[in-house]
């Protein structure tokens, strides 16, 4: 079996073994999308971020709601304080089949640990975060974007930020890369996105033979997945698909999980000739297509 069918078997057992294929989950009279959306909606959500946070589109949200509406469980209606944005909130009779929900998840999964030893629900829940993990890191995407873009120079800011609380002497944002630089200079600027939201950042810069590797940020919030070296590949890809055949970067002595991720990606240490004080050691890789 291949790994697309692996993946695909696993996906029919969970769902199965979860009960999410009928129309009584956990049960209750009513369907997963239903229970999961009274959950979601807990002290009041509004639609925008439901969408965001289900992944739904605006057209099924609405069903939803017309039919939890139907029954008195939600209310939708106009923000307290801003009347551009509606929100959907529970009714008494909502909160009170939530926790009714609530209850019957935590016994469902109860169940479901009860024979296990407390070894093999610890290797359970390791599973699980590895799953979930890897499954984020799948869905990141990463594109090419405008280093003057707005989300571009947030992600460049965010980054300073950090360097300013790390380095010994701090981090003057000067030292960043000027909105527009790369259209002089040639390279490109990726954008890690997760749901949208900008979770990562680097660039190459140059135009000859060999190109400089500048700026590789992860989020705190996305560490941890094996997204900076996903940015680093991704990077070295783009730019030997220009014409590049080495890279150098520059790092500072106290980041140590970058110093770690250049060394296990095939960087090799140089004699650093760059007078910044950030970069106190300098890599060195050659890269092919």
């Amino acid at each position: 079996m291949d790994q697309i069918e692996l993946v695909r078997d696993f996906n029919r057992f969970y769902t199965q073994r979860l009960g999410v294929l009928n129309d009584h989950y956990l049960g209750q009279r009513r369907p997963l999308g239903e229970a999961r959306l009274l959950f979601e909606i807990g002290d009041g959500a509004g639609l925008r971020e439901l969408r965001s946070r289900l992944g739904l589109d605006s057209g099924y949200l609405s069903r939803l709601l017309r039919s939890l509406s139907g029954e008195g469980l939600v209310t939708v209606g106009p923000h307290p304080t801003d009347g551009r944005v509606r929100t959907a909130v529970l009714t008494e009779s909502g909160q009170r089949e939530r926790a009714d929900l609530e209850a019957r998840s935590r016994e469902s999964v109860a169940a479901l640990l009860d024979p296990l030893t407390p070894a093999q629900r610890e290797r359970l829940l390791e599973a699980q975060g590895q799953v979930r993990r890897l499954t984020r890191l799948a869905t990141i995407t990463i594109e090419a974007e405008p280093d003057d873009a707005p989300p571009a120079r947030a992600c460049l800011q965010a980054y300073a930020v950090e360097l300013d609380l790390r380095f010994p002497e701090g981090y003057d944002p000067a030292a960043l890369i000027a909105p527009g630089a790369l259209t002089l200079t040639g390279g490109a600027f990726l954008l890690a996105r997760e749901d949208g939201r900008p979770v990562g950042c680097g660039l190459w810069q140059g135009s000859g033979p060999v190109a400089e590797i500048r700026h590789v940020w992860v989020s705190p919030d996305a560490r941890g997945l094996g997204l900076g070296r996903r940015l680093l590949a991704a990077l070295e890809q783009d730019a030997a698909g220009h014409g590049i055949t080495s890279i150098r970067l520059g790092t500072h002595s106290v980041l140590a999980e970058a110093i770690a991720l250049y060394r296990a990606g095939g960087y090799r240490e140089v004699p650093s000739d760059d007078s910044s004080p950030y970069n106190q050691l300098a890599f060195e890789k050659r890269v092919v297509l």
